[in-house]
């Protein structure tokens, strides 16, 4: 019965984490396009601003108060979360969404290296750096603005960090750690809009079009991911994401017509791939999966 059960979780936070890829790599498809208008803080501030009152208004998180014994990682985590689409939308003005996020889940494959116990895992892992090698134009005459890709780094160290210490606020705070890191995220992002973008960022037909991008790039993959953190060992989490360059190239094609190469297409079949071999690992009964 524990095993069965310690299934069912597995598949549940598998499906949650690569569903809150799509989502958020939708989003960021279309937030890059009011880039020209809002700037990439401006937009950022302004999708975790009303992704916080989205999460709110769903989960009523002030019911249930945080203990003063949470609050260290909580305010850890919401940073990470704040600080992390700060640097990928920054990276993500510079450079094609594909190789952004290929660079941003360098952070999560850290936390894979780090956590690894089997051989299996370093299969699985070996063959997501690989795609992320193909991935990247290294050797190639392509020009990458290299303050884009210091941004995309930050992201990666910034979500690698949103990954350990968002499994700890999980297990504690269940789901009031989506609304309540997304606020910590809100008050550290804010300001930097306001400072960048003005006013305009509380006009009526921005605030409608932010909250759709609020929806689909925060409020729903990170109620998803908290889902995923409650029910998978972070390192099995992390292997999940590795399907995110996927998706983000495919989201670039679709919306920002950003066309990838042969080459890239094969890194990101290399990386599907490796996130659908986690997914197997972490489905088996000897993986260890309650928290």
């Amino acid at each position: 019965m524990r095993s069965t059960s310690g299934q069912h979780a597995a598949a549940i936070g598998i499906c949650a984490a690569l569903a809150s890829q799509i989502s958020m790599n939708l989003g960021a498809g279309f937030a890059k396009q009011l880039f020209p208008m809002l700037g990439a803080y401006g937009m950022t501030s302004l999708r975790t601003a009303l992704a916080a009152a989205m999460l709110f208004a769903l989960y009523r998180p002030w019911r249930h108060p945080v203990t003063r014994a949470a609050i260290p990682a909580l305010l850890i985590y919401g940073a990470m979360l704040g600080t992390m689409n700060l640097t990928y939308y920054q990276a993500l003005a510079r450079i094609p969404i594909g190789i952004a996020t290929g660079i941003e889940v360098m952070g999560p494959l850290a936390v894979v290296l780090l956590a690894s116990r089997r051989p299996r895992d370093f299969l699985w892992l070996g063959l997501a750096v690989l795609g992320l090698i193909l991935l990247l134009p290294l050797g190639h005459d392509d020009r990458l603005d290299p303050v884009g890709i210091a941004f995309a780094f930050a992201a990666a160290a910034c979500w690698a960090l949103y990954i350990i210490f968002g499994k700890r606020v999980a297990g504690t705070l269940g789901s009031n750690a989506a609304p309540w890191g997304m606020l910590v995220a809100a008050v550290l992002t804010l300001p930097i809009g306001l400072g960048t973008t003005g006013m305009i960022l509380f006009s009526p037909a921005v605030l409608l079009i932010g909250a759709g991008i609020a929806l689909l790039s925060s409020a729903i993959p990170y109620s998803l991911e908290i889902e995923a953190m409650r029910r998978l060992p972070a390192h099995v989490f992390g292997m999940l994401l590795g399907a995110s360059p996927a998706v983000g190239a495919l989201a670039g094609y679709v919306i920002l017509d950003e066309v990838m190469t042969p080459v890239q297409w094969l890194a990101i079949a290399c990386i599907i791939v490796s996130a659908i071999g986690s997914s197997v690992v972490a489905s088996r009964p000897t993986t260890t999966l309650e928290t």
